[in-house]
């Protein structure tokens, strides 16, 4: 898996490239006791992918779709974070392949939007014993070509959009990993290296709707507030009528 590896390529990264399977995570879990280091598995085609909570995510030809599988020796809580690594990095790479920096912004806790669109949505999945991470997959899908017809997603979904679509500007999925790759490997080194303070703040920095109202919904209820911050958890923060409110987990909506 190591052979081509493209120019800038992370050190201490691996890579393989598929052209189809049913889902990069789920290669992610079949292939994990045979990686010898972090591997980006990158397909161009899936046939039975999923996003979050189970629900189906479809691939146009020309999208990317790949997962990110390493073992990051961390309990739950910290492997959480790299929801927030991932979308930084996302965010540099459409930087670098676009030169455009304005149309981005990182929507908690794990889509990237375009236009005000979504572009990006990142996926976590973890497992161990006895509260460590043995392994942590960091599924990453981004609408390079095409943007699923409104119909095709939730009622009350983010409007979907493309990169080609928004910015007149094609990419390839390797093209696109090739950006992604040391993006990411910068900033999980910084996390190692400085723990998540300077993530928060570079995340914050990038944030949709920061300071304005944003409506919190979970399985049991919804909030509506001014989006002040993200705590040093990651959890999202925001300033109810009733006082402020630390939400872990909710799909959010503005």
């Amino acid at each position: 898996m190591t052979a081509s590896l493209p120019a800038g390529w992370p050190a201490g990264y691996d890579r393989l490239v598929l052209p189809e399977t049913d889902s990069t995570m789920a290669e992610a879990r079949r292939r994990v006791a045979t990686l010898a280091a972090p591997t980006w598995i990158l397909a161009q085609a899936q046939s039975a992918a999923q996003g979050r909570r189970g629900r189906a995510w479809l691939m146009p030809t020309g999208n990317f779709a790949a997962t990110l599988v390493m073992r990051p020796a961390l309990g739950p809580g910290l492997a959480a974070l790299r929801s927030f690594t991932a979308s930084l990095a996302l965010f540099d790479a459409f930087v670098a392949v676009t030169g455009r920096a304005e149309p981005f912004a990182l929507k908690w806790p794990n889509d990237v939007l375009l236009n005000g669109g979504k572009v990006a949505g990142i996926l976590l999945e973890s497992a161990g014993q006895g509260g460590d991470v043995s392994y942590l997959s960091i599924g990453i899908g981004v609408n390079l070509a095409a943007a699923p017809e409104p119909e095709q997603v939730e009622a009350g979904a983010f409007r979907p959009v493309s990169l080609v679509s928004e910015t007149g500007i094609a990419v390839s999925p390797e093209d696109f990993l090739a950006a992604l790759a040391p993006a990411y490997a910068r900033y999980e080194e910084r996390l190692c290296r400085e723990g998540f303070a300077p993530i928060r703040e570079a995340w914050l920095v990038r944030a949709a709707r920061l300071g304005e109202v944003v409506i919190a919904r979970t399985g049991t209820g919804e909030s509506v507030g001014i989006f002040e911050t993200i705590d040093p958890c990651g959890n999202i923060v925001l300033r109810t009528d009733s006082g402020q409110r630390t939400i872990p987990a909710a799909e959010i909506f503005f």
